[in-house]
C-alpha cells in the first residue's frame, strides 16, 4: 500500500494542508500513523478526502458528510441517494425562496426607478418588508 505525506495527500485531493488538518480535527479523516515523525496517509485517505471535497462542492455540510462517511468510513449507495434527495429538496426550497426575493427586489428597483413613494417605504407587495423586519415597532 502506498504511503503519502500530508503535502502529497493535500495535492492529490486538491485541498490545502490546513484543510487536511482541519478535517482530521473534525473527524472526517482519521488520525494517521506516523512514520519517521511524519504523518503517513494511504490511498484510502486520498479517496476519502476527495469524497469530502466533492460532497462540499455539492453543498453538503461537514456534519452531513460525517454522517455519510459513518463510523467505519464506508457509505452505501442507498445512504448517498437518500442524502442527495434530501439535499436536492432543500436546494429546491431555497431556489423558490430566492426567486420570490428576486421578484420583490425587481419590483423595488422598478418602483425606485419610476420615482414611486413605494421605493422609500420598501412597499413592493408580497408582505412588504422582508422576513425578520416585519416585527419591528412602527413597521417602517
Amino acid at each position: 500500500m502506498a504511503s503519502f505525506t500530508i503535502g502529497v495527500l493535500a495535492r492529490s485531493a486538491e485541498v490545502s494542508v490546513e484543510t487536511v488538518r482541519y478535517y482530521e480535527r473534525r473527524g472526517l479523516l482519521d488520525q494517521p500513523e506516523r512514520g519517521a515523525g511524519y504523518r503517513q496517509y494511504s490511498d484510502d485517505d486520498v479517496r476519502r478526502l476527495q469524497f469530502v471535497r466533492r460532497a462540499k462542492g455539492l453543498g453538503f455540510t461537514l456534519a452531513e458528510i460525517r454522517e455519510l462517511l459513518g463510523a467505519t468510513g464506508s457509505r452505501s449507495a442507498d445512504e448517498v441517494l437518500a442524502a442527495a434527495r434530501a439535499k436536492l429538496a432543500r436546494v429546491d426550497d431555497e431556489a423558490r425562496r430566492l426567486e420570490g426575493l428576486r421578484c420583490r427586489l425587481s419590483r423595488l428597483v422598478r418602483a425606485c426607478e419610476s420615482g414611486s413613494t413605494d421605493c422609500v417605504a420598501l412597499d413592493v407587495g408580497d408582505g412588504g418588508l422582508p422576513r425578520g423586519d416585519a416585527g419591528r415597532e412602527g413597521g417602517t
